[in-house]
């Protein structure tokens, strides 16, 4: 008689990280026991077409996590979920009595799935009564929803991803989607290099990898977009390629809006020198302007975080609608959203200043058509505040309730003291997360379990407006819940339960459809009304499609605004005049840098999720400050040293990386790394908080800082079986590792052999009786390096150096509590640090096939002379493309040194 083998299954969901939105294939395991199977890129979604990148990739080592939160908890205590629940209504029911609705406050996530989205703003805008309801969406794409608003009369956005493989002239503004949204930078590069005459502009203060596939980069001065596009708009009238006829027939305000053009960027001479780039690059980027009809701008965080980020997404805008490129194949003003379902936010309410189904507050009839088709007893009447004014006012003690879901504003909002502050002061902080550990849910009063990808259960949008679905196909873990489901307990426990007894998420996506088609008729551009009578199964085999979904038109919208009518009261776009102006904050004697912040390729936002997948750390390791060489030289700072930033608002130590990517006197540095990775380098702690007037939006790409080099210290490098406490160092990096725990650290100068031995293992006084501790020092060197046995087995191994350098930890990291003896040459080449018979990869350039720099160099030295023959060689680059601009560089650096 055989056993019966169960066979895998596998289920399509989405992607959980940036705005493309890519389909993904999870081959579930045969039983609770085994690990998820890598994922897959899913062949039929549209966004990827079966690609995925590195992180997309990578999912897998992510679904299980040591970390994860697993049961409600009040003030540190597990309760049960009826416990918890009760907690927190109480708790908001007191607050509304005594102090009025606005002092409860939802602050939500672009990470969350529509349906949480949806119930959370039912809830509190027409239940509990107050509009007090932002997300982190507010800090990745409010200046780019209100430029829509302004120009179309609704937050729309008109391209499609095709549109990005079809034009002939492709503009990138503030996005550097090499790393941000690789899967779509790779469809572009594909188009380009499949027509080699499509043209791409990249402008950013910044060299970055999205500059490999360019024809022209414009670096630049921080800030000046706007002026780049207000001359352009000057230039296509004297240059005679405006659309006449689209202006005369579908918009309003030209004339206004090219007068403070003229005025603002008077010649090209003005424009070149206010934005800080040659007359002769200039003159090419209006060249190729007049003369390509299939233009598309391209632009994310970098246009639309500033304070003056909703007048930049309309100078974009106002170039479009005078050529009439918009509502045309190829041709159009895209905004890529940063977050899995930034959109999907927007469609149902997500923002303190919208209602829902792309209604807002002062949308004549819009407040009484969604109090009736609620049936709402306490409808929110104006504008909640948005999230830097949400938390000044919890410092000031009017928000005495906060909701914080899926998202870790103590580090991606600007001013990290102030939201301290103002989360001390709260008299009760909800945190809804599946992590246990964050720097935000140190602040909470109550922690409630959510799910998880691979848990969670609904609809995401992307950047195009296609809504896919996200299953939940594995079971969730211990009493985590959906967030839906927890939003609509309290509801039932505030007495509203008549409106939040869904029994299925489908019931919620279906109500959400009907809405978005309440006597609609045309009137709005969200209507996916063919949706309001789903089912159940077919909710479970929704494919992929973009709104507008209207009843009747089940294939969805590819592209917006065809028929050249728009969503304002008299079908018009309109021209919006504005004033190119510079970010607030300027450099000074005191001030003198200015810094820049961003993504790093293998990482996502705060590295709640990245974090546990060991192999995307292997690409950059730690924080860092890119810095000019000159600069650097003038200050004394060597490479890969620890460097001390200042601003007016706090400080942060982050190592050195010198790079001619950015320019004299400016600096950029990585958002990702929070207190959970390293001690002293969250860069929100920098950030003013600056904001746009109108839309809200941080200025969080720019502060002015000092930089010093931290001096009088000693590099190191720690790896253990066990966590360590690690109070003494003045600096240190926690980096994920499959195995044990490995730190770089840096002390104050004076360790000696004993203070090192005296780290805080948290082991047992019997275990530190049986250590045996390996030792090596050179006085010479000033190098000091020891390893702790625990019976045969190492448990702690502990590098001190006066420099920073680079050793194999991976490879010490592997020999950590294995239960077996150590050889002697094990011994030796742990003391060493190099072991002979292991080959030295270098720094990590593909992630997806862990091939490092010195495997590629040793690659070209053997005579490969391509990148497509290093990937027939390594494989690195055949899989998501991430690394291929790093690998074109090695190429003529290493030909040439071995010539």
């Amino acid at each position: 008689m055989t056993a019966t083998m169960k066979t895998a299954t596998s289920g399509k969901t989405t992607c959980p990280y940036c705005g493309v939105g890519c389909g993904v294939t999870l081959t579930l395991p045969c039983s609770t026991n085994e690990a998820v199977p890598p994922v897959s890129g899913d062949e039929d979604h549209p966004a990827n077409f079966g690609r995925l990148c590195v992180k997309g990739s990578s999912l897998a080592q992510t679904i299980q996590s040591d970390d994860r939160l697993l049961t409600p908890m009040v003030d540190g205590h597990p309760v049960a979920w009826e416990s918890a629940i009760e907690t927190v209504s109480a708790k908001i029911a007191q607050v509304v009595k005594d102090h009025g609705p606005d002092a409860f406050a939802f602050y939500l996530s672009g990470q969350i799935l529509t349906e949480d989205y949806y119930v959370a703003n039912k809830l509190a805008k027409g239940f509990i009564g107050t509009a007090n309801v932002d997300t982190n969406s507010r800090l990745c794409m409010a200046s780019a929803v209100v430029g829509y608003k302004r120009a179309f009369g609704s937050d729309t956005v008109p391209c499609n991803y095709e549109d990005l493989e079809r034009c002939d002239l492709l503009i990138m503004v503030g996005s550097n989607a090499a790393w941000t949204h690789p899967i779509l930078y790779q469809r572009i590069a594909a188009a380009k290099q499949q027509r080699p005459n499509m043209k791409v502009v990249v402008i950013d203060p910044r060299e970055t990898a999205t500059c490999d596939i360019a024809d022209l980069h414009l670096a630049i001065k921080p800030g000046s977009d706007a002026a780049i596009f207000s001359f352009l708009l000057s230039d296509s009238v004297q240059s005679g390629i405006l659309d006449h006829d689209f202006i005369t027939n579908h918009t309003n305000g030209f004339d206004l809006a090219l007068a403070q053009a003229n005025e603002s960027t008077p010649s090209l001479s003005f424009t070149a020198d206010f934005c800080a780039v040659s007359e002769q690059d200039l003159t090419s980027l209006a060249c190729w302007w007049r003369d390509t009809a299939k233009t598309i701008t391209f632009y994310s965080q970098g246009v639309n975080q500033s304070s003056s980020g909703v007048d930049k997404c309309n100078a974009i805008i106002n170039c479009h609608l005078a050529t009439g490129r918009i509502g045309k194949e190829g041709a159009g003003p895209f905004s890529i959203t940063g977050q899995p379902n930034a959109m999907g936010g927007r469609e149902v309410g997500g923002l303190a200043n919208q209602l829902a189904a792309h209604m807002d507050f002062a949308t004549p009839g819009a407040l009484d058509l969604v109090q009736r088709f609620w049936q709402a007893p306490n409808m929110a009447t104006e504008n909640g505040l948005k999230a830097v004014d949400l938390f000044q006012a919890m410092e000031e003690g009017k928000v005495k309730v906060v909701w914080i879901m899926s998202t870790n504003p103590m580090v991606s909002l600007p001013d990290t003291d102030q939201v301290r502050r103002a989360l001390e002061k709260c008299e009760l902080v909800i945190v809804s997360d599946c992590k246990a550990h964050t720097d935000t849910t140190a602040m909470a009063d109550v922690l409630f379990p959510a799910t998880g990808w691979s848990e969670k259960d609904g609809t995401v949008t992307n950047s195009e407006r296609r809504i896919s679905r996200q299953r939940g196909l594995l079971p969730a873990a211990g009493d985590a819940k959906h967030d839906w489901w927890a939003i609509c307990e309290v509801a039932k426990s505030l007495g509203f339960s008549a409106a939040f007894s869904y029994q299925n998420v489908h019931e919620i996506f279906a109500e959400h459809a009907a809405l978005s088609m309440f006597e609609n008729n045309g009137k709005r551009d969200f209507d996916i009304g063919h949706f309001a009578q789903i089912t159940k199964a077919e909710y479970d085999s929704l494919i992929p499609v973009q709104w507008p979904v209207p009843k009747g038109r089940p294939e969805g919208t590819k592209r917006m605004f065809e028929d050249g009518r728009f969503f304002t009261p008299d079908g018009r776009a309109r021209f919006i005049a504005i004033t190119p102006s510079l970010p607030k904050n300027q450099a000074s004697q005191e001030w003198p840098f200015t810094l820049n912040t961003g993504r790093v390729r293998d990482q996502w936002h705060t590295m709640t999720r990245t974090g546990d997948a060991a192999s995307l750390a292997k690409h950059t390791a730690q924080p860092y400050v890119e810095i000019h060489p000159k600069d650097a030289k003038r200050l004394g700072i060597e490479d890969k040293a620890l460097v001390r930033l200042t601003s007016p608002y706090g400080e942060v130590l982050l190592k050195a990386k010198l790079s001619r990517a950015v320019a004299f006197a400016n600096v950029f540095a990585p958002i990702h790394w929070t207190q959970q990775f390293a001690n002293a380098s969250v860069v929100s702690n920098l950030i003013p908080q600056v904001v746009d007037p109108l839309s809200g939006q941080p200025e969080s790409k720019h502060a002015q800082v000092q930089l010093e080099a931290v001096t009088d210290i000693c590099y190191g490098v720690i790896v253990s079986a066990a966590p360590l406490v690690l109070s003494d160092c003045l600096y240190w990096c926690q980096v994920p590792s499959e195995q044990g725990y490995h730190y770089e650290v840096v002390w104050p100068n004076g360790q000696t052999q004993a203070s090192l031995k005296s780290i805080d293992v948290e082991q047992s006084q019997d275990s530190a009786e049986k250590a045996e501790w390996l030792e090596y020092s050179n006085p010479l060197t000033q190098q000091i390096r020891l390893a702790k046995l625990i019976d045969q087995t190492l448990t702690l191994l502990v590098y001190m150096h006066p420099q920073p350098e680079s050793i194999m930890a991976d490879w010490l990291i592997s020999k950590l509590a294995i239960n077996t003896s150590l050889s002697i040459q094990d011994r030796l080449a742990i003391l060493v640090g190099t072991p002979a018979n292991i080959e030295d990869k270098g720094e990590i350039i593909c992630s997806c096939y862990q091939v490092g720099s010195k495997q590629i160099e040793k690659a070209i030295a053997s005579g490969v002379c391509s990148v497509d023959a290093l990937g027939a060689k390594l494989k690195c680059g055949t899989n998501c493309g991430s690394c291929l601009p790093e690998l074109k560089r090695f190429i003529p650096i290493v030909t040439e040194l071995s010539a």
